[in-house]
């Protein structure tokens, strides 16, 4: 009988596995929030950076599983792709980019 990997690991080794998952979506979203700083002129209702970079990385990371959950593997170019594409728009609606 074969033990599945999530259970044959340990706890620092699962944490690890979780951490390297979700990094690309924080490193996204940290990138996004600062340079959009930078970008686009602050206007009433922007939230801070911190929450900029907390709904950019949570939406980075659901991006992540469903691109887990279609493909069967994770690392795939277009679910970066996604990620890239998704946190950008997330991140022009937080900066409301759609006004002048």
């Amino acid at each position: 009988m074969a033990v599945p990997l999530l259970f044959s690991m340990s706890a620092l080794a699962l944490l690890d596995h979780l951490a390297n998952f979700v990094l690309p979506a924080v490193f996204v979203a940290l990138v996004l929030a600062l340079c959009g700083r930078f970008l686009m002129p602050r206007k009433a209702g922007t939230p801070v950076l911190w929450k900029q970079v907390a709904i950019n990385s949570i939406a980075g990371a659901i991006v992540l599983l469903a691109g887990l959950a279609l493909s069967g593997r994770d690392g795939r170019m277009s679910t970066y792709a996604a990620l890239v594409v998704v946190c950008g728009t997330v991140q022009w609606l937080l900066q409301r980019g759609w006004r002048r």
